[in-house]
């Protein structure tokens, strides 16, 4: 039985968030395993790398399936994307990879984009793609503030309350603010994230752009390991996985 590798991209604005649940009437891995069994006759487990939340976006999440036939290169992938219409998801590729393949497990780093656009002007064309900020923001305070928050640390203060991984620990990577005009984009980089984390972070973050905060406050909410100590949670309009690597 052939395991297949496909990378993912989707507008999470009308979904319930990447995972399969009881009281959610539309997610994307659902989508994904009714679009696989249309095409195989049979229900299909999808399994992704990362579950992202309800609202946010993927220009490269990484899913790995076991298909009962072996198709033709591109038949699998355009059967998917057949079948997924009208859902705002499209297979980019889907490729036989080798059995011991884990979507989640075998996943080196992920790579998240947030997006804030800094302006008073309502959005339209970005209207649930950005995160709009009308307040001007301080990106080199921002910027300084980031640094607190790589390495390795106990990120309890910027973890969900329901998340379920056994360990706050995890080693930021990458933490990067950036302006461009009124664009501001903050990209994030590590192994694994827990729940919220990537939007607690920011929301932190714009707290300090915003004078709210200082960067040494920032370096306090980490060292609390106390959830109430975090700062505004972003919306998910703006976050994006952009990347998986293996």
């Amino acid at each position: 039985m052939p395991r297949y590798k496909m990378i993912i991209e989707y507008d999470g604005a009308p979904f319930s968030g990447w995972q399969v649940q009881a009281n959610a009437t539309l997610t994307v891995q659902g989508a994904l395993e009714r679009a696989a069994e249309a095409i195989c006759g049979e229900p299909i487990r999808v399994h992704g790398a990362g579950r992202t939340d309800a609202g946010v976006h993927a220009l490269g999440q990484v899913a790995h399936c076991d298909v009962p036939k072996v198709l033709v290169p591109g038949r699998f992938r355009d059967g998917m994307n057949a079948h997924l219409r009208p859902h705002p998801v499209g297979v980019l590729s889907a490729d036989i990879v080798p059995d011991d393949f884990e979507a989640r497990f075998s996943a080196t780093r992920r790579h998240y984009v947030y997006r804030i656009t800094n302006r008073r002007a309502n959005l339209a064309v970005d209207a649930g793609r950005v995160w709009r900020i009308p307040r001007p923001l301080d990106v080199a305070a921002m910027s300084e503030a980031a640094k607190h928050l790589l390495g390795r640390h106990d990120f309890t203060t910027f973890r969900d309350t329901e998340c379920q991984a056994k360990s706050p620990i995890r080693t930021l990577d990458q933490l990067d603010v950036v302006q461009n005009g009124e664009a501001i984009t903050i990209t994030t980089s590590a192994r694994s994230f827990l729940h919220s984390q990537v939007r607690s972070m920011v929301g932190s973050l714009v707290w300090v752009g915003n004078g709210r905060w200082t960067p040494d406050d920032l370096a306090a909410a980490l060292a609390a390991k106390d959830r109430s100590a975090c700062g505004i949670v972003a919306p998910p309009d703006g976050l994006y996985l952009v990347k998986v690597d293996y």
